[in-house]
């Protein structure tokens, strides 16, 4: 008989390690599993040095953080450590977040650290403690699929962080467990208060961790003061519009602060990092119809191959922000790229661009892979058109 995680024994002989963040999310998990009679560790992950009373509204992470993890392990009786990663954290993280923006990508760190510190490392050091699974407050829905489980959208679709997930392995996914994939947040916070947790009412976390003030370019100069480079400011049409002072100032669809004059609204359509030159457009330029794809992590159960042209319907996320979308998958001898049927607006390279099997609440997350590659609307030059690998 399986218990409420899918595995083959009572609770109490089924070890769970939590990542605990310190926020409301992590720690419900570490509460509802406590509740049901499992052996609890809890684990917090010292990612970067924020002094020990640090906290930013809207970050996650930071040293406050740590201790109110701490707290919430006192609170229901757990076990917690503190696991120092922050040079981990930089290596796999921060220094290719900043390798990213230097080549005019707009990277995802959040997805760069689950596949790595967290469902890697972390991973690995509760497979060392002895655990049967790893809980995370994320988001997101895991069903067993014969042998293995398979990733879904969750039922808050507001917190859906499926879009950050899609790197986790088979191997990671069947380890993982996520037990707020059925709750919505409301739901989420009331456990908090329910059973006593004193960060029931803290904010969530929105930021990315190690920016302060939100200003990933001073992160970047820090790590490469040479990396201001000036550069021209062209027209989609040939024209010379201006001068800029380093392509950090700028991300796709980027529509203020242009340092530029112009009758009509101006956005940036496409950053060519090696030329250092910002590209801008009217807002119909930024209509993007097709992507390539590198580092794809397929998770479906169906072949790629089943989601080409009169396949099952796909659909695809390319931005956080967005609902996923119709698309198909084109077969093409250079590897992986993606057809929007209706397109999207602002998709840059860098970012991650996530398969599922249906738009709504349980649809099945296939995969997904980092956008290479984009092509206007309407474009019939061969890809790369809007690539940062011309750097």
């Amino acid at each position: 008989m399986l218990n409420s995680l899918d595995l083959p024994k009572p609770a109490a002989d089924t070890r769970v390690v939590v990542a605990m963040s310190g926020g409301v999310d992590s720690s419900v998990v570490a509460a509802i599993l406590k509740d049901e009679g499992y052996d609890v560790v809890g684990i917090t992950l010292q990612l970067y040095d924020a002094g020990e009373g640090a906290r930013r509204a809207g970050s996650c992470c930071a040293g406050q953080d740590i201790a109110d993890a701490r707290r919430v392990a006192e609170t229901l009786g757990i076990h917690h450590y503190v696991l120092d990663y922050e040079e981990r954290f930089r290596k796999a993280v921060i220094d290719p977040f900043a390798a990213s923006y230097l080549a005019g990508e707009t990277p995802i760190p959040c997805v760069a650290c689950n596949q790595t510190v967290k469902f890697r490392d972390l991973l690995a050091t509760a497979r060392d403690l002895g655990a049967d699974a790893l809980a995370t407050g994320h988001y997101i829905d895991s069903r067993q699929n014969g042998g293995h489980r398979s990733l879904y959208r969750p039922r808050d679709l507001d917190r859906d962080q499926s879009y950050f997930l899609y790197g986790t392995t088979q191997e990671q996914l069947d380890f993982l467990r996520f037990p707020l994939g059925r709750l919505t947040k409301p739901e989420t916070r009331a456990l908090a208060e329910r059973h006593g947790l004193a960060i029931a009412a803290k904010p969530d976390s929105q930021d990315i961790c190690f920016v302060a003030k939100g200003r990933y370019s001073d992160v970047i100069r820090r790590l490469h003061p040479d990396s201001g480079r000036p550069g021209d400011i062209v027209h989609v049409d040939g024209r010379h519009l201006g001068r800029h002072e380093g392509i950090l100032g700028y991300t796709i669809g980027q529509r203020r602060g242009l340092g530029i004059a112009a009758a009509d609204p101006l956005y940036v359509v496409a950053i060519e990092a090696g030329e250092a030159r910002i590209v801008v457009g009217p807002r119909e330029a930024l209509a993007t119809r097709r992507l390539r794809l590198r580092d794809v992590n397929w998770l479906g159960r169906a072949a790629p191959e089943a989601f080409a042209a009169g396949g099952p319907e796909l659909f695809v996320k390319v931005r956080s922000t967005r609902p996923p979308a119709p698309a198909r998958i084109v077969a093409t001898a250079s590897g992986w790229e993606v057809e929007i049927l209706g397109g999207e607006e602002g998709v840059a390279p860098g970012q991650a661009c996530v398969f599922y099997a249906g738009e709504g609440e349980g649809a099945e997350v296939l995969g997904g892979g980092i956008i290479a590659a984009t092509a206007r609307a309407g474009d019939t030059e061969a890809l790369p058109i809007a690539a940062a690998a011309q750097a």
